[in-house]
Order: C-alpha cells, then structure tokens, then sequence
C-alpha cells in the first residue's frame, strides 16, 4: 500500500476500539487504520469475558485499574444508552461463606468506598437472601453499580462511529502483524496481506501485546502468559436460581476473583470462570495445544515462579476443569441447592497475563511510549470495562508524544 495513515491502530478488542473512537472523534479529519488479525471484532478477551460492567470494588486505591474502571463505567454506561447497546445496571452480591473471608470481605468494602464505588452497603444474611433468594452466605456487600453488557456490541459500535466520521478512515481484517519496522519516519507494519505505512502507531494486541512490542524493538522483559476460564450455564429449569449477578470473596493468595454467577444481556445464567494454564494462547478448548506457545510460556522463569506460589490452587482448578461434579462442588458453597442436572459445560475465554519473572499478576494497567509508537502491554480485567478510560488515557498521551495538533 502507498497510502500513508496518520495514526495505525493495532489489535480489534475493545480496548483498540475505544482508542480509535477517541482519536477519530477528536482528529475527525485525521487518517486512521484499525488492523485486526481475525475476520471480525472482539474474537478474543472482549468478546469471551463475563460480560460484566464491573464496579471498582476490588483494586488498589489509587492505580490505573481503580481511577478507570470508575471513569470507565460511568462513560460506558452513558455511551450503551446513547448507542442501545444492550446493557443493565442490575447490581451484585459479593458473599462471605465461612467466617475467615469476614476480614476480606471488609477489607474489599473498604477498597470501595476509597475508589468512589458508589452506593455499595455491608448486608446481613437475610439481607442476601432477599437480593438472591437461592444463596447462603454470613455477610456480603451489596454493589448496585455493578452491571452487565453485550461487549461484542459495545467495541462494533464504536467502529461504526469512528468509520462515519472520516471517509478515509478503515477497518482491515484478517491482517495479522508479522513485523513492525521503522522507516524514514514512518512505521512499517507488515502484515500477512501487505504492508501498511503510518506516521504513527498505536497498538492494543491483548494475548500477543508482549510479541508486538517485541517486534517494534520495546525492550520487554516481561512475558504474556494465557489462561483458559472455562464456564458452565444453568439449565432453563434452574434459571430462576439466580437473579442478577453473584460473587465470592476472592482469596487475596489466589490471583482471580474465583468462580461466580453471571446473568448475560441475553439471559443466560453463567457459572464461571475457573484459571488454568492454557498451552495455547488462544485455545478455547480444553485440549487445545501450541507446541511454540508452551515453550514460551513454560521456558520462562516468570510462569514457573506463579506455578511454585500456588501449587494447591493450580491442581484444583485443574481437577475442576476436568471435573463437572467438583466445579458443580465449588458452585454449591454459594447455591446448596444446585444439582448435576442443573448446570451443562458453556464457552471458554483465555486471559492475558503480563507475568513478571517473580511470577507476579497484580501488575497495574501498563501503557508505554517508544519511537512514534504506543502500546498497551498489560490490560487484563477491568480492562473492558475501563475501555473508553483507557482509550482516553491513550488519546491524551499520543497527543503528547505524538505531537498531534
């Protein structure tokens, strides 16, 4: 392609989405490219998360997660009702079982009021049964803020606007990145179709973020890891057992916010995820294996560092994945009265994980500036629900380093 772009925008996820709305609406007559490796949008983390707006309730007072999450959801919230994006602020539960998650769970509270989550309250027992009749717990937070959202809707609007504003502007898909060059000022992104030319890039590549800043000579030394969250549905019959959304405590040891109930846009009741070590960075099933994905993952002193910090977490969610009758037993310490009959295997998502060689995962939102290009390096959830946040932060920081005027 002779065609020169002002700015290229790698990577079709929500977050790539939202940084091309922000840019075109305020460069509307700015040329921009958004490459996306896969034959449509939200393939991967976007479109194969929970599907919650989530509250802010869970990350560190002061960190990017916490300020965008709470910034995000609000512009969400207001974009899903401009555009009928079809979403619900239903509010959740989040429930202590057993005495020794108390102390958590008002650490969590907590946490909430620091980062302006708002109208969340400490319920009792009976409380949590008038919100979700079906479940047992000692305490919880009631979080009203909390809510739930068809995502792939939400990142395929934001393109239809951004393709409206400027003619010029488009979309490639099945363009996955080979390389990135720079040349003469410019960036050369070559792709399996051609090569693509722009005066600057931008670039949102999720499972593959650690990869492409490789590629664009970003000294990284940190490493992707992916892992799979497999999910199981309600049957019809035993819908009615769960009202909106459900929560634990999650283990502060445990690197997820475990297994919970999910009521979709479209009324499904998902039950989910687990976290396991996923031999493909974008396998969804169970079996899906990578012979160059394994080896970089598990020649890496990082995921062996995570491996060793939790040993008995790993095996468990490994026997549970292969398990239905133990994922129905972590199910039951919400809902008792679940039954095998009541729950059949759902999808499956991957998450990325920017591990650090001390196997850390509770990296911040990680957004870098090299060379007339910007790349987000870490994004993990909230990161959906942050997007427009995100996307903000991005815009602001390209006019900056950019020098766009």
């Amino acid at each position: 392609m002779d065609e020169i772009y002002d700015i290229a925008v790698v990577g079709g996820g929500i977050v790539g989405a939202a940084t091309f709305y922000k840019l075109q609406m305020q460069f509307p007559f700015k040329k921009l490219i958004l490459i996306e490796k896969e034959d449509q949008l939200a393939k991967h983390q976007s479109g194969n998360n929970s599907g919650v707006i989530h509250s802010g309730l869970y990350y560190t007072p002061g960190s990017n997660k916490a300020k965008n999450c709470v910034l995000g959801r609000h512009e969400l919230v207001k974009f899903s009702k401009e555009n009928n994006i079809n979403h619900d602020v239903c509010g959740k539960v989040v429930v202590a079982t057993h005495k020794k998650e108390l102390q958590f769970l008002d650490k969590i509270y907590k946490n909430g009021i620091e980062n302006n989550t708002e109208g969340i309250e400490k319920i009792n027992a009976s409380q949590i049964k008038e919100i979700e009749p079906e479940v047992n717990g000692l305490s919880g937070i009631w979080v009203p803020c909390t809510g739930i959202i068809d995502y792939i809707k939400a990142t395929q609007k934001m393109i239809d606007i951004t393709i409206s504003l400027n003619k010029d502007s488009k979309v490639l898909f099945s363009h996955e990145v080979l390389k990135i060059d720079n040349q003469d000022g410019l960036k050369l992104i070559k792709t399996k179709k051609g090569l693509i030319k722009s005066k600057f890039l931008i670039v949102c590549g999720g499972l593959q973020a650690d990869r492409l800043a490789k590629s664009d000579g970003i000294p990284l030394k940190e490493k992707v890891v992916g892992f799979r969250g497999d999910y199981y549905e309600l049957e019809d019959h035993a819908k009615y057992k769960v009202k909106n959304l459900i929560y634990p405590v999650p283990d502060p040891d445990f690197p997820f916010l475990g297994v919970h109930f999910t009521r979709m846009v479209n009324g499904d009741i998902e039950c989910g995820p687990n976290a396991v070590f996923s031999f493909k960075r974008e396998g969804y099933n169970k079996t899906d294996f990578s012979l160059s994905d394994s080896i970089d993952a598990l020649s890496y002193i990082g995921t062996w560092q995570l491996f060793f910090k939790n040993v008995s977490y790993g095996i468990n969610e490994y026997r549970r994945a292969f398990s239905k009758k133990l994922f129905l037993k972590t199910l039951q310490k919400l809902i008792p009265s679940l039954k095998m009959t009541d729950i059949r295997p759902g999808r499956a998502g991957v998450r990325a994980l920017l591990l650090s060689q001390n196997g850390d995962t509770k990296d911040d939102f990680r957004i870098e500036y090299s060379s007339n290009s910007i790349h987000v390096l870490n994004a993990p959830s909230p990161a959906a629900t942050a997007c427009l946040a995100i996307g903000n932060e991005i815009k602001e920081m390209a006019i900056k380093k950019f020098g766009l005027n």
